[in-house]
This record gives structure tokens, sequence and C-alpha cells, in this order.
């Protein structure tokens, strides 16, 4: 995927400008302005087309060294996405700021997440859909702060990530409900999306855990956003891909802090009898997280599968026994371990430092993430597993496990018409110099064709090539037209986050 980009002179005037500071926007030339150049001619005062920048609390950044920056994203699937310049906000006002300016000069304007630990904080959009060439980039960690943590639910700007807001949490004996399985994402970033994980049976998506909103609309305006106030807003913000404003600031649900955890790991042989006992897991309540793996076999020979189920407790550790007694795995193949809750949710931590010695972390990604309805989860998993091989997913996996979708609430996350979904989600982590990235995408794009003809729908992260505004239409269904009001009323410019092209 490539986007368009800014031309070869406009690139080096900006980057020309970097050693004075810059003061406007030259919308003759598309470039920055100096102070120097701005003032040139009419007796040193604004010289033609130049719109100054308002002030500041944070900074605007457009040297080269800060531009490469964010010029890629987590999937490292597409080019020619570096913007014009990267807004490191000091305050909220900052990014009301800056969306009125980019409104008013005809600029794209998107948050990014900054995610990640260490040197690698990168977007963790997969397909260049936090991207903004030739537009304004905001470095959300600019926004950073855990405001408060109260009894029932924690206040936090937009860049806090998981983690932070957990171990803030943790120090009064909370935590959050629903987390991805990677801590280190901005909250805000994910729940643009909807942020899912294991936890999903119980608590939804992380959306569904987000009590009310403070959001910089496209129009410019700093709105609050509940389900009462100013609904239609809260709804399409929430998984709804940055479309109507920058999030900025969220009330998160919190619950009493878990100490321990017993995790129980099952393996089974064949679909059928997996996504039977899935089901059943599900029904019977016992489990607070359940999650599931489609792997190859250890001989290469086909595929099998695993069950992840888990029992937080405080106090004395559940006997496992009881809680799988009558389901149908390989028992032999069976553990069991019980360690801290704070381990089990960081436990991602180990595979990334794994991925990163080993080269995998920065290849290309083409993952693929989809919502599919339980009355043809088996027939689609028939299909996938023709499809894929080992080296389709390097040292990738693929996860698969069910959930009720009624316990996904906020529209935007549209969900299949099933009373039970399944996650498909293919992360791939391809062996470094793999030759066939092309052919994985492409794949990509043939499974999804084929899960939307059975029913399925997308979550927003991911890489499907070719996304057409038909099939956006197709995969809001009767929301779109909600979706499209919203942008409409909100973002009337159309400047926001224009690397999701949900309409064109």
């Amino acid at each position: 995927m490539s986007t368009n980009t800014p031309s070869r002179r406009r690139v080096l005037g900006g980057m020309a400008a970097t050693a004075a500071t810059v003061v406007g926007w030259n919308a003759a030339t598309q470039t920055w302005a100096t102070a120097a150049e701005a003032g040139r001619g009419h007796g040193g005062g604004w010289w033609g087309d130049v719109a100054p920048v308002p002030a500041l609390d944070g900074s605007l950044k457009t040297s080269a060294a800060d531009l490469v920056q964010f010029s890629k994203d987590f999937g490292a699937l597409v080019s020619n996405i570096t913007p014009w310049a990267v807004l490191v906000p000091g305050s909220i006002n900052d990014i009301v700021k800056m969306v009125n300016y980019a409104r008013a000069n005809n600029l794209k304007i998107a948050a990014n997440g900054r995610s990640g630990t260490g040197d690698d904080l990168e977007s963790h959009s997969n397909y260049g859909q936090a991207a903004v060439p030739g537009g304004i980039s905001i470095d959300s960690r600019g926004l950073g702060r855990v405001i408060s943590v109260g009894t029932n639910s924690a206040v936090v700007e937009a860049g806090v990530t998981w983690a932070q807001l957990t171990d803030a949490a943790a120090a009064k004996g909370k935590m959050p409900p629903a987390m991805p399985d990677y801590m280190h994402l901005s909250i805000g970033g994910t729940i643009s999306v909807g942020g899912i994980g294991g936890t999903v049976g119980k608590y939804g998506l992380a959306v569904d855990t987000i009590e009310s909103i403070d959001i910089v609309t496209g129009a410019g305006q700093l709105l609050t956003a509940s389900p009462s106030v100013r609904p239609d807003l809260f709804n399409a913000a929430l998984a709804g891909g940055g479309q109507v404003g920058i999030i900025v600031r969220l009330t998160v649900k919190i619950v009493p802090a878990k100490e321990r955890i017993v995790v129980i790991n099952l393996v089974y042989n064949d679909v059928a009898t997996y996504l039977a006992d899935a089901e059943k897991v599900m029904a019977s309540g016992k489990f607070e997280v359940q999650a599931g793996e489609l792997a190859r076999k250890p001989d290469d020979s086909g595929w099998r599968y695993r069950m992840e189920l888990g029992v937080p407790y405080t106090g004395t550790a559940p006997a496992a026994d009881p809680l799988i007694a009558g389901l149908r795995d390989v028992r032999s193949e069976a553990t069991v371990a019980d360690m801290s809750f704070r381990d089990y949710i960081f436990r991602f931590d180990a595979y990334v430092e794994d991925y990163k010695a080993g080269g995998y972390w920065e290849q290309p990604k083409p993952w693929l993430s989809l919502f599919l309805p339980a009355s043809k989860v088996k027939q689609f998993l028939q299909i996938a597993e023709a499809d894929l091989t080992a080296n389709d997913l390097g040292v990738g996996f693929v996860l698969t496990y069910p959930y009720r979708t009624s316990k996904l609430k906020r529209p935007m996350a549209v969900q299949p018409n099933d009373s039970i979904g399944y996650l498909f989600d293919l992360l791939r982590f391809p062996h470094p110099g793999e030759p066939n990235i092309a052919g994985m995408l492409e794949q990509n794009r043939r499974l999804y064709d084929k899960a939307v003809a059975l029913g399925a729908k997308r979550y927003l992260v991911g890489a499907i090539p070719r996304m057409t505004t038909a099939d956006w239409k197709k995969h809001f269904g009767s929301r779109y037209a909600d979706l499209y009001n919203a942008k409409c009323r909100y973002d009337p410019a159309g400047i926001l986050t224009p690397g999701q092209g949900f309409f064109g």
C-alpha cells in the first residue's frame, strides 16, 4: 500500500526550514516558513500566503529526524506516509489550536499513539490507518497523564498506555477489566478501533469499559461525550477509526485488582471438539479469561487447537480439575500454572523481547483480524487451514475463540448477525527476508472475501488490500449512515485520519 506523498521540493523545503523556527504554513509553496521567510516584503509583515502557527504549550516539529520517526507504522507495509509536521502537544488546548489550524489551511491531521517500549515507539496501526502524509501527526505521548484513580473509574489522557494505567490503578488496589494482550498500547488508540483481549467474554471490548470521553472534533471544538451526552459523537468515536475527532481524555471503568490467576491450557486435535468445548466453557461462566489458538501440529502435518482459560483469585487458589471436568481435550497435554495476575497480563513482553532479538519485530506484518459468526466458524476455519502454511505464520500465531456478541455494546464495533462470535486473529511475524509479503496480503484479501460471504466482519486493525467504499458500506451495514452523518457533522472539512479510507 502506498499513499500520496509531498513532492521532493516540498520535503526538502520543509527540511531546510528546520535551521530556524517554523512560524507558519505557506499555502502557495506548500512548505513551512521560517520567521525570516515569512517576514520578507511588506515592511517585514507576514508575507504572501503564510499563515502563522498559533502559540503552543508544546511544540511543532518539522526536522527530518522528527518526521522520519513518523514515516512508518507497526505493520511496515506502507510507504510514502511521512507527515509534514509533528505536533507534540503540551496541553489539550494545543490539539484544539492545531485542529483549527489544519482546517483553516486544508491540512490533514491524525493522532499517533506512539505505542511500544524503549526506542521502538511507533504507530501500532498495521496498514497505514494512522498515517497522515502531507499533514500533521499528533504525538499522543504528549498527553500522557493519569489524572485520577477513583473507586470505580479512572480519568486518563489519551496517550496513557494500558500498562501505565494498570500500574497507577494497582497502587489503589484497582485494575481495568478489559485490556489488550499487548499492554504498551495507548488507550486512545486502542478504543478508536475497539480493543480486544481474553476477557471479551465477560467485559466486552475495551471500548465497552469507557464511560465518557473528551474529544476535539474536526470542527475544532473540545466536547464531552458519553452514552447520555452527545451519544451520536460518543458512538461514532468509540471504535470509529478516528473519523470524528481526536480523543484527548477518557473516563475508564476500573474494578478491584486480582492478585493471582490459575491458567489452564488444553489441547485439541480436531476443530469440532474444540468448538463444542469452547462454547461449553463460555456458557459455564467459570472463567474470567478465555482465549484460544489455532496452531500447526509439532510434525507440521496439520492443525490443532489450544484453549487458554484463566481464573483470577485472591486468597486460596481454585482447584483446576473440577473446572475442566467433562471437557474432551487431550488431557495428557493439559497444563496448569499459578502466577501473579500482573505477570499474566504482561506475559507478551517476553515474546516481544524474543521477536526483537530474532529480527522479527521490525519485519512487515500482514495481519488479518476478523469476527466470525459461530454458525459459520467451522466452515471458515477449514478454509483457512487449507490456505495457510507454517511459513505463512513465520513465528506468529492465530487466535480463535468465542464470545457473546451481546457483550459488545458500541455500535461501530460491528458484529456478525449471530448470538456468538469468534475472533479470528492471524498475527503473522514473517521470517526476516520473507519474499512473499505481497502474496500474504493477497491471501488476506482472499480470506476476507470468503469470510464476508459467510457473514463475518473485520476488526479495524489488520492489512486488507483494496478496501473500497462499497466494502466499507457492507462492513458497517446500517451503521455506515450513522458514521457518515457524524463525519459530516463533526468533521465537515474531512481533515481527520485519512488513512482509514472509509469514505473513499
